[in-house]
């Protein structure tokens, strides 16, 4: 008999240990912190403590996740709020940039709109196929050029899809120097309310 044998025995047998009190009593473990033995109720006591702090943790992790969606609802709010402040075009695109500067700590911010900077083809396709924001580590087409000499710098980039009905009116660009900041995979549920903010917002400026 090895040691699955017996661990299968006793999983099948819960009666065992009523029928064998005395063996709970004499039975003895390593210490998991310490070279002395203990009993299996002490055992259990210590693995009780240890799965109780991994959920205290756990708790606490997610109460931090989230305040953090909290304080970021409250961002987005204000910055949706403030751009209808703006009277004309050129104050709205001045905001946008400043707004996600200040507000969301972004330290590079771009925006063209295609009424205004017509793009390439290439890049025209590219931002009809994208109805929702996305993340890179690296620029696509040539809008790291839009970042001027801060390009040769940033490691990863938001790109938000400014649409005015089935096809897109521009785009809005976030970088940063960081990595990690935006990367694929990363959710992009507060870009997309950023999007269509900013996009309701240019709506009366855009051509129809």
């Amino acid at each position: 008999m090895n040691s699955e044998d017996v661990a299968h025995y006793l999983l099948n047998t819960p009666m065992f240990f009523e029928q064998h009190v005395e063996l709970l009593a004499q039975i003895t473990l390593p210490h998991p912190y310490g070279g002395r033995t203990i009993s299996l109720s002490e055992r259990q006591m210590i693995a009780l403590r240890e799965k109780n702090k991994l959920l205290e943790k756990q708790l606490h992790d997610m109460i931090e996740f989230a305040k953090k969606n909290d304080a970021l609802q409250h961002k987005v709010h204000e910055f949706t709020l403030s751009l209808f402040a703006a009277r004309d075009l050129p104050t709205l695109q001045e905001m946008i940039v400043h707004l996600l500067r200040d507000l969301f700590s972004v330290p590079h911010v771009a925006m063209h709109l295609w009424q205004i900077t017509p793009p390439d083809m290439e890049l025209l396709v590219f931002s009809d196929t994208h109805d929702k924001p996305f993340c890179l580590p690296q620029a696509v087409h040539d809008t790291a050029s839009w970042f001027g000499e801060s390009a040769q710098l940033l490691h990863s980039f938001a790109y938000l899809p400014l649409h005015a009905g089935i096809v897109s009116a521009g785009m809005l660009v976030m970088a940063s120097e960081e990595k990690q900041r935006f990367y694929p995979g990363m959710g992009t549920v507060f870009l997309q309310r950023i999007s269509e903010a900013v996009a309701s917002a240019l709506h009366p400026y855009l051509e129809h």
